[in-house]
C-alpha cells in the first residue's frame, strides 16, 4: 500500500492551532485541502492564517513565491461537510470529547466515498472507542501529530482495535511523504510518548512533594546533569499545568488508577487555583517582563580535596575517576573486593556513591548519594543527597571534589533514586513495558520519546547502556521504600534482566 496520491484531497476539519498546521503540512507536501469548522467563518480565517504563514515561509527562503501562490490556490474553505465528498483523506482535529468525534465521523461516512481514509489527531481519547460507532471502521485510524505540526516531525500512526492493516499502511507512507517521521504503535491510553513520559513529570512532582528540592533546582539538575532540554517544572508551565495534568488524570483513569500512574496533588492544587503556566502569567513560575525567575540552589565554592580512594565498581560513573585525576587530584584504588555499586571514599572517611534507589540513611556509614549524569564529562551540574550522619567537613570536601572537576553542585534531601536516575530508571521501565505489550517496537519507541518530547536519548538505548539487571535492581530497592507498587519493575524489564544476566 503506497502513500495517498498527490491529486487526492485531504481534508481537515476543526481549524484551530493543530488543525491549521495539519493542513499547512498536506498543503505543502502537494495536496489540495479543504479546511472545514462548524463554527461559521472560522474556515476562512483559518485559510488566511495559513497563507499568511506561508508568506513568512517565502520571506526566510524556506518556499518559493511560485510554490506559495500554487499552494494557496489548492487550499479551499467548506462551508459543509457534503464539500468534502471526493476527499481521499479527512483528518480531524475537534474538540477532545468521544460524543463529539463519534457523531463527526458518522455525518463524515454518509459523505465521504468507501476508499477515504478516516484519521483522528485525539491524543487522550480511544482510537477503538472513536471508529466503534462507524459502520466501517476498518479504515478509521490514528494519526497523532505534535504541535507545531509544522515543525515537529514526530507522527504516531495509531491502529485501533478494528483499523485494517492496509488502512495504517497507507495513513503511515502518506506521513512519512508528507516529511514526516511516522512511528506505528497500538491504540492504549497515551499511545507512545503520553504513556512512556509520565514519569518524567510525575518523579519530579513526588520529589517536590517529599520536599526533597524545590522546582528550579529540580528542572536544573535534569537539565544540566540529565540532559533533558527542558526541565519538568518549566514544561509543565509551556504546555498548560490543566492540559498536562488532564493527560495524566485521563491514563491513570484508562489503566484503571495504576498507581504507576498516579496524578499529583500538588499539580491538582496549582490547576484548582488557575496557575496554569505561561498561558496565565503563573505556573510554578511567574511569568512576565518584571517576574523574578527563581534560580536552583547552587552551593557556594568549596575547597577540594587532595586525594580520594575508589573503591569497587562505578559503572555509569566510571569516567569520575580519570576526571578526579585530570582536575589534579590523587586517585588512590582500595583494596577492598570489587564490587557494585562502588564508591569514592573521602579523606574524612564519609563516601560518595552513585544512587542506587535507596536512601543514603540507609547505608551503614556516612554516604553522599550523587546522582546519575547523561554524561559525567559534560554534565554542568550534579546533585548531592547526603545522609543525616555526613558532617559539614565531609559535606564540603564532596562539594569542593565536584567543582573541581567544572560542574556547580546542587545538595538535595535524601530522596532514594535522587533525581535524574530516578527519573530514568522508570522511563526504560515504562518503554520496555510498553515494548513488552507490542504497543510499538523497540526502535518507534525510542525514536518517539526522542522527536515527540526531544529526549536526549531514548529510554530504550538509555535501558541497554545502564543495562535491565541494574534498572531493575534499583526500582525493586526503590519499591522496598515506597511499598505501593509505583516502582516496581514491569515483567518486561525482569525478562530483559534475566536474558542479559544469561546472555
Amino acid at each position: 500500500m503506497t502513500a495517498l496520491e498527490l491529486s487526492s484531497a485531504v481534508a481537515v476539519v476543526g481549524t484551530g492551532t493543530m488543525g491549521q498546521g495539519i493542513a499547512q503540512v498536506a498543503l505543502v507536501a502537494g495536496h489540495p485541502v479543504r479546511l472545514y469548522d462548524a463554527a461559521p467563518g472560522r474556515a476562512k480565517a483559518a485559510a488566511d492564517a495559513i497563507g499568511a504563514r506561508l508568506d513568512r515561509l517565502v520571506e526566510k527562503g524556506r518556499l518559493t513565491a511560485a510554490d506559495r501562490t500554487a499552494a494557496a490556490a489548492r487550499l479551499t474553505p467548506a462551508d459543509s461537510l457534503a464539500e468534502l465528498a471526493g476527499c481521499g483523506l479527512v483528518i480531524e482535529a475537534v474538540l477532545e470529547q468521544l460524543d463529539v468525534k463519534q457523531r463527526l465521523f458518522q455525518d463524515l461516512e454518509d459523505v465521504v466515498g468507501g476508499d477515504c481514509l478516516l484519521a483522528t489527531n485525539t491524543s487522550s481519547l480511544s482510537v477503538t472507542a472513536i471508529a466503534g460507532a462507524l459502520e466501517k471502521p476498518g479504515r478509521f485510524v490514528g494519526l497523532h501529530f505534535f504541535n507545531p505540526a509544522p515543525l515537529l516531525p514526530l507522527v504516531e500512526v495509531v491502529s485501533g482495535f478494528a483499523t485494517d492493516e492496509t488502512a495504517a499502511t497507507r495513513a503511515y507512507e502518506t506521513a512519512k511523504a508528507w516529511g514526516k517521521r511516522p512511528v506505528r504503535c497500538a491504540d492504549t491510553p497515551g499511545f507512545i510518548v503520553n504513556r512512556v513520559a509520565r514519569p518524567f513529570y510525575a518523579e519530579a512532582l513526588r520529589l517536590h512533594e517529599e520536599r526533597v528540592a524545590d522546582p528550579a533546582t529540580i528542572d536544573a539538575v535534569l537539565r544540566e546533569c540529565g540532559g533533558f532540554k527542558m526541565g519538568p517544572f518549566e514544561l509543565t508551565d509551556l504546555i498548560g499545568q490543566d492540559v498536562n495534568e488532564s493527560v495524566t488524570r485521563s491514563v491513570w483513569e484508562s489503566f484503571f488508577q495504576d498507581p504507576k500512574f498516579t496524578p499529583s496533588l500538588a499539580q491538582r492544587r496549582l490547576v484548582e487555583s488557575r496557575r496554569l503556566g505561561r498561558k496565565s502569567g503563573r505556573g510554578w513560575y511567574a511569568y512576565g517582563d518584571d517576574a523574578p525567575r527563581p534560580e536552583p540552589h547552587t552551593a557556594g565554592p568549596e575547597r577540594a580535596p587532595e586525594s580520594v580512594t575508589v573503591h569497587g565498581d562505578l559503572f555509569a560513573a566510571e569516567a569520575l575517576p580519570g576526571l578526579i585525576r585530570d582536575a589534579g587530584i590523587r586517585v588512590e584504588h582500595g583494596t577492598d573486593v570489587p564490587s557494585y555499586p562502588g564508591s569514592i571514599e573521602l579523606p574524612g572517611g564519609a563516601r560518595l556513591a552513585p544512587a542506587d534507589g535507596t536512601s543514603p540513611d540507609a547505608a551503614a556509614e556516612p554516604t553522599i548519594h550523587f546522582d546519575l549524569a547523561l554524561d559525567y564529562r559534560t554534565a554542568t551540574r550534579i546533585a548531592l543527597a547526603p545522609s543525616g550522619r555526613v558532617g559539614e567537613q565531609a559535606l564540603t570536601e564532596a562539594i569542593g571534589l565536584f567543582q573541581a572537576l567544572g560542574k556547580k553542585v546542587s545538595v538535595i534531601g535524601p530522596a532514594p533514586g535522587m533525581i535524574v536516575a530516578r527519573t530514568v530508571w522508570m522511563l526504560i521501565d515504562f518503554a520496555l513495558d510498553a515494548v513488552g505489550r507490542e504497543v510499538a517496537n523497540a526502535e518507534g519507541v525510542d525514536a518517539a520519546m526522542r522527536l515527540g518530547v526531544n529526549y536526549p536519548l531514548g529510554p530504550i538505548e538509555w535501558g541497554r547502556r545502564l543495562t535491565a539487571y541494574r534498572v531493575a535492581e534499583a526500582l525493586d530497592l526503590l519499591n522496598d521504600e515506597y511499598p505501593t507498587g509505583r516502582y516496581a519493575p514491569s515483567q518486561a524489564l525482569r525478562r530483559q534482566a534475566v536474558r542479559e544476566e544469561y546472555s
